[in-house]
């Protein structure tokens, strides 16, 4: 643990992060903060350690050492329903979207109320859940879409959907594994701006391989290589760090 460093209060603080798979160390000794209202990007080459890094944080891998503080609270200690409870969600590479539903039942399914058996049981289409859908609908550029099928969205609409279905249970943290993947580059820049909007009230933990993208959004940067931090900064230290260049960037 950095001596010092925790005296600040971070909204996440990972602290000497190490999971192996049968004598394979795929993270390890992993420390990174993020501090409120703040975008971090993880890059680095394939097998780096970068979505095992988010399956650690959200209880999908269990750590073989290390600490993950959300809020001041263990998260290593907590089943993943416990983690999306206490305000981590995750967006996966593939969008995870209910295709034969609208773009308003897909986020009104994922409206809190509507998860626990007894809350689907009890749940009403009220006034309240229409205005955050359509508050949630907005902020991901689908309002003209919410009568429209999942199925029929673009590439890009599909991928702002399931952030969507993400921010209406307003998580704290928000976890993105490569979202502009396939994206066209009118739809990466709304991708941005969405992302900016995010962060007024959210911060965004974002894996991802586009460079253009993540300068574009990054405040600060984590390079990963072979499961540990090699690099860390804003995005223009990290371009011009050698070590960076040659394992990475070079490439």
């Amino acid at each position: 643990m950095k001596v010092g460093i925790q005296q600040k209060d971070f909204l996440l603080a990972v602290d000497g992060l190490t999971v192996s798979f049968d004598g394979f160390t795929a993270v390890n000794d992993v420390s990174f903060y993020i501090d409120e209202n703040e975008i971090r990007v993880i890059i680095g080459p394939n097998g780096a350690g970068k979505t095992t890094v988010l399956d650690l944080i959200c209880g999908k891998t269990e750590a073989t050492s290390g600490s993950i503080k959300f809020r001041g609270q263990e998260l290593t200690r907590l089943t993943e329903n416990q983690i999306v409870a206490a305000g981590v969600g995750r967006k996966f590479q593939t969008p995870s979207i209910y295709d034969d539903l609208t773009v308003f039942e897909n986020l009104e399914i994922s409206y809190p109320r509507g998860r626990s058996v007894l809350g689907a049981l009890m749940f009403k289409r009220d006034t309240a859940v229409r205005e955050r859908v359509e508050a949630v609908a907005e902020m991901i550029f689908l309002q003209d879409r919410l009568g429209v099928k999942a199925d029929l969205l673009s590439h890009g609409q599909k991928q702002w959907l399931e952030i969507g279905m993400l921010l209406i249970q307003e998580p704290d943290l928000l976890m993105l594994d490569e979202p502009v993947a396939g994206m066209s580059v009118s739809e990466r820049a709304k991708t941005t701006e969405l992302l900016n909007r995010i962060i007024r009230n959210h911060s965004v933990l974002v894996i991802e391989h586009d460079m253009k993208f993540v300068e574009d959004i990054a405040h600060k940067v984590t390079v990963l290589h072979q499961g540990q931090v090699l690099s860390e900064g804003s995005m223009e230290k990290v371009k011009n760090d050698p070590r960076v260049i040659e394992v990475y960037l070079g490439h």
